[in-house]
């Protein structure tokens, strides 16, 4: 089935794209989230009406994705945790945590977009991806330090 994607879709395509896909992916999931529509000569005519709109929108989303590309990349989160002999933290620093600390900072960044192998579990420097959108990434400064006694 033909469609015509009213969003970005990372694994489809982009808003404004026609793309093939499988009745069932079409029916049960993209048409009744209102993520695309079938393409048929009326949405297509409608397509082309709008294609200016769409480069002017999909152009603001890149240059903002770009900005915080830039302001995540220049920024360095610096998280205090517990830990033990050998550097070994008691637990582990994880994204939704890198988020919460970003956020503090003025970064609006949701936590599955933050990409951690694994969660952090020792003391130091790690340069953490990021995926921004738009195919662009970046990478966060993250130190973790101890703890101070109390």
């Amino acid at each position: 089935m033909e469609l015509i994607l009213k969003h970005t879709i990372d694994t489809l395509g982009e808003e404004g794209d026609v793309v093939k896909v499988k009745d069932g992916y079409a029916r049960n999931f993209l048409i009744p989230r209102r993520l695309a529509v079938s393409a048929t000569k009326a949405n297509l005519t409608t397509l082309e009406r709008e294609k200016a709109a769409i480069v002017a929108r999909k152009k603001s989303q890149r240059d903002e994705a770009e900005a915080l590309a830039r302001k995540v990349t220049e920024a360095k989160v610096v998280i205090a945790h517990r830990s033990g002999e050998d550097n070994k933290l008691y637990g582990s620093v994880t994204s939704a945590e890198i988020a919460e600390r970003l956020a503090a900072l003025g970064i609006e960044l949701d936590r599955k977009k933050i990409v951690l192998a694994e969660p952090i579990k020792t003391l130091g420097i790690t340069m953490v991806p990021v995926k921004i959108g738009y195919q662009l990434a970046a990478e966060i400064t993250v130190e973790i330090v101890p703890l101070a006694a109390e």
